[in-house]
């Protein structure tokens, strides 16, 4: 609805180009501006409410679970169910934070959600069949799920800015009486957050705009066909900068492979643009410092990597 109602207004309304990449980017910009922070602002509510009724200190005991990978696993399959592009994760990832969870776990949310979802499946089943599609959706989760694991082990907390991720309410130990003061606790928690990073997601969505809007597919294929050995990383490192969700990057995907460009190399790149983008970056500046943005992409870019060329080396008999 919020995108057929900017449509009108750019397309029909106003009269706009729509073969315009200005045009096109400004539309991208406001839709996604509007969908992110309203998610943001009633996911964190949501989650807050329901904050009160689970104590820091049983959330934090269900989730340090007698195996540890075990709620990495739990938190990545989380992800897996969400139908978000990274920058739409980050609100959850930052809830889950204001929650007490654990850092690792939170990563492994944060990783999983846009490489892995339910209508992505579908797009897989459809394009490549479903070997394919069952082996990336295990691979995708895997990954949140080691990459968490790994980000967790490193104990990075350190690097969290405090001042957005606070511990200022202790909410074992405060009373409700009704419903609506549980309401009024969402709601405050997430104006505070709002306040803070609302700034940040708008300079990552404008990135975001531009780079989706004119970056032709052209150059991407023509880089990536003369990759050699070294051409599950490049696609890596050309997917990092871009932004897009899974299922938009999916034909491309579909057109790298026709073009004789392996299918761990093509996943690879989708995975990149997926879980890992410079907006997704310049958004989580607000949550965290700049070394651990650097560990947080080197470690899941890495896993992307190994992931890509484990395809490659199996497309004989995935294919």
């Amino acid at each position: 609805m919020i995108q057929s109602s900017i449509d009108w207004i750019f397309y029909g309304l106003l009269k706009l180009d729509v073969n315009s990449k200005i045009v096109q980017s400004l539309n991208y910009f406001i839709y996604d501006s509007i969908k992110i922070i309203l998610l943001l602002f009633f996911m964190i509510v949501v989650i807050g409410f329901l904050r009160t009724y689970l104590p820091q200190k049983k959330v934090k005991a269900w989730l340090n679970t007698k195996i540890p990978i075990l709620g990495n696993f739990m938190a990545s399959f989380f992800g897996a169910i969400t139908p978000f592009c990274s920058c739409s994760s980050i609100p959850i990832f930052i809830s889950f934070l204001e929650a007490g969870v654990p850092l690792g776990l939170a990563f492994s949310f944060l990783i999983t959600s846009p490489i892995v979802n339910e209508y992505l499946f579908v797009l897989m089943f459809g394009f490549f069949g479903w070997e394919i599609a069952v082996a990336y959706v295990l691979s995708g989760i895997l990954i949140g799920v080691i990459s968490g694991f790994v980000l967790g082990k490193m104990k990075l907390e350190r690097y969290i800015e405090k001042d957005l991720v606070s511990k200022k309410v202790d909410i074992k130990n405060v009373k409700y009486v009704d419903i609506r003061q549980r309401i009024d606790f969402g709601i405050k928690e997430s104006s505070s957050i709002v306040k803070k990073i609302w700034f940040w997601i708008l300079i990552g969505i404008a990135v975001g705009a531009v780079i989706h809007n004119f970056i032709p597919e052209s150059t991407v294929h023509s880089i990536l066909e003369k990759g050699g050995i070294f051409t599950v990383v490049l696609a890596v490192l050309i997917g990092i900068p871009l932004y897009g969700s899974c299922a938009a990057i999916v034909p491309i995907a579909v057109a790298l492979f026709a073009k004789g460009v392996p299918i761990g190399t093509s996943l690879a790149f989708m995975m990149a643009v997926s879980a890992l983008s410079f907006p997704e970056a310049i958004i989580l500046r607000r949550v965290m410092k700049l070394k651990l943005i650097a560990i947080f992409f080197g470690v899941v870019g890495l896993a992307i990597i190994l992931t890509g060329y484990l395809f490659n080396y199996l497309q004989v008999f995935l294919i």
